[in-house]
């Protein structure tokens, strides 16, 4: 089977347009920037793709079937109560019960009600990962309660995030920092969320021989995401009267991919699976598996997917915040009125005749109804909902091809499963 250097060489080839400029990087495939060009189609992509692929490679088909069964969603959901009582009932906080009983309310409001895609794929992707000899009733409720402790990191997130932004809405129902008027103190709720988590592994992983690996990795991956909330935030600049503006000149792809890689690449799709990585003995080191391939290779190449996949999220989510439906999706569009640094901004800039890009200048990030009207209206005269489509589709297809470069060792199933559930989605 051909190497991942085999399919960078053949994506950088393919991600040439007519003047010559390489899209992508030497040595990672720059999906996002090389599918965005405005010379570049999907069609004139998969002419590519089909003109320098092996025959031997077959392409999968997008749908393989449900990402997670009902029966694993209701297994996984069915451990929360316990998991509440666990961390609210502690006898070494007996002596501050109303203080637990609060922490039982900020569980109950900000863990649940999400699509818990995180979650549940820690499971599904330990089932595929794991010797079949090891996977028990006992080794799925270790891996379900790390489903939960991501939970947990993804609500610490959410809180905190939606307090920076200001956003009103939060999967269909007021933000907790607006319900009751929490306002800032909302935060100190933010911080119990995550520091919820390290009981949780405490509990239950403490005397397992992975535990500080994945205490070391929830750590690495919160800094990672911290940093891309960073550089999200840097993509603006505070005026003389105080109010945030977005900074234009910022809005290039590479900070867009750095942003998108760090704040939810790791965290939404590597995470899940670098726990169910470890708890099926694959332990990110030097020891040598199938044609002397180390676990630290293979956590590399899982990696290298996985963040592949995140910046395929991100585009959508970028997408949808504007031309979504909010019944469906949730939520109501804030990036335009908040001045986002999205994927839509990036590459209307790119495309913006001068007089178009005054217009974005006057208008972006600003939450007038009417400004809102008039940057959507840019990105649809700029034809970016069509391009969305082809960005979409061709992007599905090169990533399918790389899952088949995978060495053995990992199940290409897992890969694929992230995949179908985020192919074509709608929220």
């Amino acid at each position: 089977m051909a190497s991942l250097r085999t399919t960078t060489q053949l994506l950088s080839r393919c991600f040439t347009n007519t003047s010559g400029v390489l899209f992508a990087t030497a040595k990672q495939p720059n999906f996002a920037a090389a599918a965005l060009s405005p010379v570049w189609s999907a069609p004139a992509l998969c002419k590519c793709l089909r003109s320098t692929s092996s025959p031997s490679i077959a392409m999968p088909p997008a749908k393989l079937g449900k990402a997670a069964s009902p029966d694993e969603v209701r297994e996984f959901v069915s451990l929360f109560p316990d998991i509440v009582r666990e961390l609210t009932t502690s006898e070494e906080f007996a002596d501050v019960p109303d203080a637990q009983k609060w922490f039982s309310k900020v569980l109950q409001y900000n863990v649940q009600g999400g699509k818990m895609n995180r979650g549940i794929a820690v499971g599904m992707s330990y089932k595929l990962l794991a010797e079949p000899s090891l996977v028990t009733e006992a080794t799925m409720k270790q891996a379900r309660i790390l489903g939960w402790c991501i939970e947990l990191l993804q609500s610490y997130f959410l809180v905190s995030d939606d307090i920076i932004d200001s956003s009103p809405v939060r999967r269909g129902r007021a933000a907790w920092h607006v319900k009751d008027n929490r306002g800032l103190s909302a935060f100190n709720d933010a911080i119990l969320l995550e520091t919820a988590l390290y009981s949780l592994l405490h509990m239950h992983f403490s005397n397992e021989i992975y535990y500080i690996d994945v205490v070391n990795l929830f750590h690495s991956v919160t800094l990672k995401t911290a940093l891309g909330q960073t550089l999200d935030l840097m993509s603006s600049v505070t005026t003389e009267d105080g109010k945030k503006k977005p900074n234009l000149e910022q809005f290039t792809m590479d900070r867009y991919n750095n942003i998108v890689r760090y704040k939810t690449g790791y965290y939404s799709f590597y995470l899940p699976v670098a726990l169910a990585m470890h708890m099926a003995g694959i332990r990110n080191t030097d020891n040598a598996r199938v044609a002397g391939i180390t676990d630290s290779e293979l956590h590399r190449q899982a990696r290298t997917i996985l963040l592949e996949m995140g910046g395929f999220f991100q585009v959508q989510d970028d997408y949808l915040d504007c031309f979504g439906d909010t019944s469906v999706t949730g939520k109501v569009g804030t990036d335009i009125g908040e001045g986002k640094c999205t994927w839509l901004a990036v590459v209307a800039l790119q495309r913006a005749t001068p007089r178009q890009k005054i217009l974005m200048q006057q208008h972006y990030g600003s939450s007038d109804a009417e400004s809102v009207e008039v940057v959507t209206k840019l990105y649809k005269d700029l034809g970016l909902p069509a391009t969305y489509r082809q960005y979409e589709d061709s992007t599905s297809a090169l990533i399918r091809m790389h899952i088949q470069q995978i060495s053995r060792g990992l199940n290409h199933k897992v890969f694929f499963k992230f995949l179908e559930k985020i192919h074509k989605r709608s929220r």
